[in-house]
C-alpha cells in the first residue's frame, strides 16, 4: 500500500486528487494539508510514502515545505503540483529534494502512475519539463564552472553518456535506441550512477550533474530545439 499526503490550499483540488487516487486500491490518502507549515507537521506525524505538493500556498510555499521535509525525512518522496509545466518554481523545487513534477491537468492514470513511480524510487519528469529544468539550470549555474574531477573520475564514459541523454530529456527507450543497448542496461547504469553520486533518483542526478559541470548545458538548448 502506498500512503499519500495531499498538500494544496484549494479544497476542491484536494478532493479531485483524492477521487483520482481513490480509484487505485493500492493507494491510500492518509492526510491533507492546506499550507507548507501544515504539510511539514503532517509529514512527521503520518510518515507518508509520497507527498503531492502544491507550489503556491500561504505561510510556506511548496519549495520551502519540500526543503524542510526532505531535510528531516529524506525517505519521503515528493511530487510537485502546479498549473503550468514551466512554473518558475520548478528548478528550486527539484533542488529542494522533490522527485518529480506534475501539472494539475495531468490525466488521472498518469498521476497514479507517477505516485507509484516515485514510491518505487524513480523520478517523474516529462521531456518538456526536463527541457525547462535544463534551461533553468543553465541560467543559474555559472558558465565558467569547471567539471568536478573527482566525480568525473568516478563515472565511466558510458555512465556520462546516459547523464547527457537525461539532460536532453530522453527516456529509457530513447536512450537504449541511441546507444544500441537494452533498456535493462540503461536502468543498470542509472543505478550505478546514483550509488556513485550519492543521490536517490534521476532528478537529483540531473541537478547534481549540472551544478558540478558534468553536463554541457551550453549545448543543450540547440539539441532540445
Amino acid at each position: 500500500m502506498t500512503r499519500v499526503l495531499l498538500v494544496d490550499d484549494e479544497p476542491m483540488t484536494r478532493e479531485i486528487l483524492k477521487d483520482y487516487l481513490g480509484s487505485d486500491p493500492s493507494i491510500e490518502v492518509v492526510g491533507e494539508a492546506a499550507d507548507g507549515l501544515a504539510a511539514a507537521k503532517q509529514a512527521t506525524a503520518l510518515s507518508p510514502d509520497v507527498i503531492l505538493m502544491d507550489m503556491q500556498m500561504p505561510r510556506a510555499d511548496g519549495v520551502q515545505a519540500t526543503a524542510a521535509i526532505h531535510t528531516r525525512h529524506p525517505e519521503i518522496r515528493i511530487l510537485g503540483l502546479t498549473t503550468f509545466a514551466t512554473d518558475r518554481y520548478v528548478v528550486d523545487l527539484l533542488r529542494a529534494g522533490a522527485s518529480g513534477y506534475l501539472v494539475k491537468d495531468t490525466k488521472p492514470q498518469e498521476i497514479i502512475a507517477a505516485v507509484h513511480a516515485v514510491a518505487n524510487g524513480d523520478s517523474v519528469l516529462s521531456p518538456e519539463v526536463t527541457r525547462f529544468v535544463v534551461k533553468g539550470l543553465e541560467e543559474s549555474v555559472p558558465s565558467h564552472v569547471q567539471p568536478d574531477e573527482q566525480l568525473l573520475a568516478a563515472l565511466s564514459d558510458k555512465e556520462l553518456e546516459v547523464i547527457q541523454l537525461l539532460a536532453r530529456g530522453k527516456n529509457n527507450r530513447e536512450m537504449s535506441q541511441e546507444l544500441f543497448v537494452t533498456e535493462s542496461t540503461i536502468k543498470a547504469r542509472f543505478v550505478r550512477i546514483m550509488e556513485k553520486l550519492g543521490v536517490r533518483d534521476r532528478v537529483q542526478i540531473l541537478v547534481l550533474a549540472a551544478q558540478n559541470g558534468l553536463v554541457d548545458l551550453g549545448k543543450n538548448p540547440s539539441s532540445l530545439a
